[in-house]
């Protein structure tokens, strides 16, 4: 080999390893279950997601993401449990209790399917670019039985240069697209 041909492969070298951390510098991970088969004219209800975090009204956030998802991606009628009495609190003592309402709440409505689920990340990292970190569990729940269809979980940081919420929408999206492929 030539040694006047060592300072490119270097060079070389360090190019390929500055870009796959740039690549991972922007990643996610997700967990799920197989995707059930779902009816896919069903009416579904969107239910309270709890709050795991510090950041103040996320499970709200991630609520509204997942509600406008789920009415893109299913043609089925979609209700969202009324909101005025689900104010958060930072720490939510009755987050059984309101599940429990939520459900009761979904069957009056006629509603087969009910989706869930919790935050427990949504925020920038510290530091000096600021990336936005979202971490979500989504639930499948069969109104009628109370029995969980399917869950999933997931975790995504994005550019720094992102906002919150665009990344939360992906996280959320990919998630969903996992469960509802079983739509029949």
């Amino acid at each position: 080999m030539n040694i006047a041909h060592i300072p490119r492969l270097r060079s070389l070298l360090t190019l390929c390893l500055g870009c796959c951390a740039v690549l991972l510098s922007a990643c996610s991970t997700l967990e799920h279950g197989a995707a059930p088969q779902l009816e896919r004219q069903a009416t579904w209800a969107v239910l309270p997601f709890a709050n795991h975090t510090e950041t103040p009204l996320a499970g709200q956030r991630a609520e509204s993401i997942a509600e406008a998802l789920l009415r893109a991606r299913s043609q089925a009628q979609v209700r969202r449990y009324p909101a005025a009495s689900t104010q958060e609190a930072l720490f939510e003592a009755s987050e059984q209790k309101l599940q429990e309402d939520a459900l009761i709440w979904a069957r009056q409505q006629g509603a087969r399917y009910a989706l869930t689920g919790a935050v427990d990340e949504w925020r920038y990292k510290v530091g000096v670019d600021g990336e936005p970190a979202a971490g979500v569990t989504l639930q499948i729940i069969d109104v009628q039985s109370g029995e969980t269809l399917w869950s999933g979980a997931g975790g995504k940081s994005g550019w720094s240069r992102e906002a919150l919420s665009a990344v939360a929408r992906q996280l959320i999206r990919d998630l969903l697209n996992d469960a509802l492929s079983g739509l029949r």
